[in-house]
């Protein structure tokens, strides 16, 4: 008896939590205590209103650690009566953490750390913003593939600079001195960025310099960011698919979808055609169970009457 009233009580205090936190004027003053929290934020980079409103500076911070707080408190008791659906939502995990790191010695004391956690804050606008939580979930996603793109940009960068360091590293010191050098400037030729005078200076040198840019322009900067685009492209997909296809959690107060107020026409003429065929094999069938007599219960054969016979 106390276990079920007990589940009972968690079931009660979700479904009140649940209303107030799938309310739209929840997420709205959420969403406005995150925009609140960045522009304090960006508020104390300014020397002159740090020392004019420091006082209303760390009070603003407090109230915004105590509204961010309660939040997390009723996303918590939302799931009251299942928390493992919590624990496996990974923007629960990271709201958790971004509330509760506040609350460490270390990190209160610690100035920089602080302020790079209130800046992590900022990021939960992904939450209320579709669009955005699916462009981080394709950053993520384009993680490996990015990772092979810089492993190939870097051996093609190393190639490249080796190269250029034997053809112009007597002739062009300054930037293929050395290896290091060879690779930065490359590099910021990745981005054509000063590459006309890269080819000029490139042919005082060597008319085969004209070969040795070129190839390089062809690799680096349309190739490979291409391929880079494609993957990035190909994740943004998947995670379209993986934000349509996520499982939504229950509603307790849902309503029940609506049907359609109006069917199409010829759904419904076909409709009325079979509901009328059934009512004629009905009445059929009715008229004829009454003409035909009841089988006798002593086993010998009854007379039908002479009127009904002629029916």
């Amino acid at each position: 008896m106390p276990q079920q009233q007990f589940s009972h009580a968690r079931g009660v205090l979700a479904r009140r939590c649940t209303a107030v936190v799938q309310a739209r004027w929840f997420a709205v003053t959420v969403f406005s205590l995150i925009l609140a929290n960045a522009a304090l934020l960006g508020a104390e980079t300014y020397s002159g209103i740090v020392a004019g409103w420091q006082h209303w500076l760390r009070l603003a911070e407090h109230v915004c650690l105590v509204a961010f707080t309660l939040e997390i408190v009723l996303r918590l008791a939302a799931h009251a009566d299942r928390p493992g659906a919590f624990f496996r939502d990974p923007w629960n995990l990271f709201d958790l953490a971004v509330v509760l790191c506040a609350f460490l010695p270390v990190v209160r004391e610690n100035t920089t750390v602080l302020r790079l956690l209130r800046l992590a804050r900022v990021l939960r606008t992904a939450r209320f913003l579709p669009q955005l939580r699916i462009v981080l979930m394709a950053v993520v996603r384009s993680l490996p593939g990015t990772l092979s793109f810089l492993l190939v940009g870097a051996l093609l960068l190393y190639v490249y600079a080796m190269v250029g360091w034997v053809f112009f590293g007597s002739h062009d010191p300054e930037h293929y001195g050395s290896i290091g050098r060879a690779v930065l400037t490359l590099f910021l030729l990745m981005t054509l960025d000063g590459i006309g005078d890269a080819v000029h200076g490139g042919l005082d040198i060597s008319r085969w310099s004209l070969l040795y840019y070129g190839s390089y322009v062809l690799l680096a900067s349309f190739v490979l960011v291409n391929v880079l685009i494609g993957v990035v492209i190909t994740s943004l997909d998947e995670a379209r698919e993986m934000d349509g296809a996520a499982p939504a959690e229950p509603r307790p107060h849902a309503e029940r979808t609506e049907p359609r107020p109006h069917a199409d026409r010829t759904e419904r003429t076909a409709l009325a055609h079979r509901i009328e065929e059934a009512r004629r094999a009905l009445d059929a069938l009715e008229r004829e169970l009454v003409r035909t007599p009841p089988p006798p219960v002593d086993g010998t054969r009854r007379r039908i009457p002479t009127a009904q016979r002629r029916d």
